[in-house]
């Protein structure tokens, strides 16, 4: 149920400063200008040629052979499972990723595969020796372990890149396949300075959300194996997500890929210095160990969190849930919002 129905309208003109997601970010003036002039085609066919073009870039980006353009990230997610596992086989996957708990067990209801959840620790990590411990033996009486599938970032905590390499060439060792979830793997690189390509490099397969950081307003595209990337376009037909005219929202995306990803890093800023402040509210019970990109999470006492939602909302402010709160900075939230958003906790607390 969305805590704020019945309220005012959250309407784009009504000023609001909105942490829910940074999924809530508008398209600029640019973005829209460059959806307008870009040329279109027919994708199903092949010929829209901005899909094209941001699938060709993206690959390249990933250091993968081919890329394909979805809709959605779970879609991206899921025509990547379906393109590695078959009914009866099982994936590996960390018991906080988003696969496992906000997919709606898709895979699962569509593939007939089966998930099996690992331990994850409070930075979202799983520890090799779980991955190889979950791995079925050869026995009629077990689902067939096919598939690895990480998370990089998990929820906002950017994973160690040495374990997660040593954990993927395990896995591969041992005969599975490696799918990455990198929706948000853009503020992975960032925070590290690193290559996205070198983040990507043991997994066989990625799906990187362009509806998040840089601020695209739909898009998702599934990165690897020209095979497996062509196998992976029949189940996106199967799921209903092949699309017309669509470079429409591609342009944006090639947008968002040349002007926004270098200021994700200007998030993370803005994120550090929210976190920074909120944490000396200690009825907030902040962990500023996994303030680590552009997320953070609040711990409010229960009897406070209702009446801190509210007050907050009160303020034309925005945070995503109630029994741990989740705040996202974004492109949308300027330095002015973050003191604005800091006085307003410091005025619920100090009342």
């Amino acid at each position: 149920m969305n805590q704020y129905a019945g309220m005012k309208s959250t309407d784009g003109q009504s000023g609001f400063i909105d942490f829910r997601s940074d999924t809530v970010t508008k398209p600029s003036v640019e973005m829209k200008q460059a959806a307008m002039e870009c040329p279109l085609g027919d994708d199903v066919y092949g010929e829209d040629p901005t899909v094209n073009a941001l699938e060709e870039k993206m690959a390249a980006m990933l250091g993968k052979e081919a890329g394909l353009f979805l809709p959605t990230g779970s879609m991206s997610n899921l025509v990547s499972l379906l393109s590695h596992c078959g009914r009866g086989e099982e994936v590996l996957v960390g018991d906080q990723y988003h696969i496992y708990r906000d997919e709606a067990r898709g895979a699962s209801v569509l593939g007939g595969i089966a998930l099996h959840p690992l331990k994850t620790d409070l930075f979202g990590a799983v520890q090799l020796d779980d991955v190889i411990g979950a791995i079925k033996p050869d026995n009629s009486h077990c689902a067939i372990t096919k598939l690895l599938s990480l998370e990089n970032t998990v929820a906002g905590c950017v994973q160690d890149q040495a374990k997660l390499d040593a954990i993927m060439i395990a896995a591969k060792e041992r005969g599975l396949s490696v799918h990455l979830d990198g929706a948000r793997l853009f503020n992975a690189a960032v925070a590290q300075d690193a290559n996205i390509a070198d983040l990507a490099k043991n997994a066989d397969t990625v799906s990187i959300c362009l509806s998040k950081g840089i601020g695209s307003p739909a898009g998702s595209v599934m990165v690897g194996p020209k095979n497996l990337v062509d196998y992976a376009r029949r189940q996106r037909k199967l799921l209903g997500g092949a699309m017309r005219q669509v470079g429409v929202i591609a342009a944006c995306c090639n947008y968002g890929l040349d002007h926004n990803v270098p200021r994700l890093k200007h998030d993370h800023k803005k994120t550090k210095h929210l976190g920074t402040e909120l944490f000396k509210i200690s009825q907030l019970g902040i962990n500023l160990d996994m303030v680590q990109t552009n997320m953070m999470f609040l711990n409010p006492a229960s009897e406070d969190a209702e009446a801190l939602s509210a007050f907050l909302y009160e303020r034309n402010i925005i945070i995503g849930g109630q029994s741990s709160p989740r705040m996202v900075v974004h492109l949308d939230i300027s330095e002015d919002d973050i003191d604005e958003t800091v006085k307003a906790f410091k005025d619920f607390y100090k009342n």
